[in-house]
């Protein structure tokens, strides 16, 4: 059998058949011509997996955790109906994902609602939807929900996001967990113990406990742990200064995946045993009983279950500089390389089994140098027509894609045991023009 290369990061469903790459018994050829390119393919089987990972590593560790899938990373309503089946929750930042996940049919107890801006609608928005948790993240927010909450007479539970002053040694644009941060309270100020003072003294809001989020993607353990001694700490002084016992505790996610075959992150099991080992090791020290624990990863389990496929439109070499290759996307539909100069692999799923004999560069096509999704490729012979896969492509791309150039965003589809699903069409033209005004 025919070694899959670069196994660590395709879906779990990915095989080579017919000297081709196929996920989900599905021929990308096969996929490209029904749906057209560029596509992005997402692995069921991945997704339910990942899921079923992270209940089982945590719940060994931590009973009652609740697992809450962090939505900033992609989010459909085919995804969420997913997440219900598999008992996860949901973390939304906006309006627009709050409704999202409501048409897919997560019940509200399950949603919890981050941001560092939240608008009066979407503050109201979720008071409507009596969804689990809002997690408080400024002093104005405090004043606007305590507001709001009295006028509906109307309890809310609300967690304190604090910045630990923990270097994720990450991007330090997904940085969040230093004290120079836009997110959370910040500790040493004294603000965050003000915030819990204001919260108790808020007659409809109910302080279940304290949240902090590093950063993203994390690829060692040591931040988890230092962020959660400093949170205990915290914790510890709130007992001590207003007689508040946390019931309720979130380490937050950020939790990495491969991208390259050459840069793996832990296993989640890895990831378990690092939190809870720490917790239980703060509370003991401080005398804290264990709280209920949240845990939010996003980009871990949607990351590895979608690949990115574009086709070849043309090719330039540059004597003694460089061989490009240009597709038919680009940084309209994944801007991270040139936001994060992030690294992904790319393959040529046609001829997955042929040696990697050219040193490509594999470029978009929009009007922008800066629009390379993958530089110094190792592939085959390329010609206009051939197909190209970019995997570890779930996460964050549709997430943050645009209309740049007036480009068409792309159709996904969700694979499942040799049937594809559409669960997003293709843009139209007419979908360019359906917010103008003429």
């Amino acid at each position: 059998m025919t070694p899959l290369p670069c196994a660590e990061i395709l879906p779990l469903s990915a095989s080579i058949k017919n000297n081709r790459l196929c996920i989900a018994n599905c021929d990308l050829r096969d996929l490209a011509e029904q749906f057209g390119t560029p596509l992005y393919i997402y692995d069921e089987q991945t997704i339910r997996t990942i899921c079923r990972q992270y209940r089982s590593s945590f719940e060994q560790r931590l009973p009652g955790v609740r697992i809450l899938y962090a939505a900033k990373a992609y989010l459909s309503p085919a995804l969420v109906s997913i997440l219900v089946e598999e008992g996860l929750g949901v973390d939304v930042v906006s309006g627009g994902e709050l409704h999202i996940t409501q048409t897919g049919g997560m019940p509200p107890e399950h949603i919890g609602m981050h941001g560092n801006a939240k608008s009066r609608a979407e503050l109201t928005q979720a008071l409507n939807a009596n969804i689990g948790r809002i997690i408080v993240d400024n002093q104005d927010e405090i004043d606007l929900l305590d507001q709001l909450t009295r006028e509906r007479a109307q309890t809310q539970d609300v967690m304190l996001r604090i910045t630990p002053g923990v270097d994720a040694r990450t991007h330090k644009k997904t940085t969040t967990g230093l004290r120079d941060s836009k997110f959370g309270f910040p500790l040493p100020s004294g603000q965050a113990a003000d915030a819990v003072q204001r919260i108790l003294n808020a007659p409809h809001l109910n302080l279940t406990g304290f949240h902090i989020h590093l950063g993203s993607p994390i690829y060692n353990t040591a931040p988890y742990k230092q962020g959660i001694a400093v949170a205990t700490a915290f914790a510890a002084e709130m007992r001590d200064q207003y007689g508040y016992e946390w019931r309720e505790f979130s380490p937050g996610g950020g939790f990495a995946i491969g991208y390259t075959n050459n840069h793996l992150p832990p296993s989640i099991n890895d990831y378990a045993d690092a939190i809870a080992t720490a917790l239980h090791t703060a509370c003991k020290k401080h005398a804290l009983p264990l709280p209920e624990v949240h845990i939010e990863p996003g980009r871990s389990i949607v990351g590895r279950a979608g690949v990115a496929l574009y086709s070849v439109v043309a090719r330039k070499h540059i004597p003694g500089v460089r061989n490009y290759v240009a597709v038919d996307g680009g940084m309209a539909d994944n801007p991270r390389p040139a936001l994060y100069e992030s690294k992904y692999k790319a393959l040529a799923p046609e001829k997955i089994t042929e040696p990697t004999t050219k040193t490509v560069t594999i470029a978009g096509k929009f009007c922008e140098s800066g629009d390379i999704l993958v530089k110094d490729a190792q592939l085959p012979e390329l010609v206009p027509g051939d197909l190209v896969a970019i995997p570890a492509s779930g996460a964050y791309q549709l997430a943050m894609e645009s209309n740049y150039n007036l480009a068409l965003r792309p159709a996904v589809i969700m694979l499942r045991n040799n049937e594809p699903r559409l669960i997003r069409r293709r843009q139209t033209p007419s979908d360019l023009l359906a917010t103008e005004v003429i």
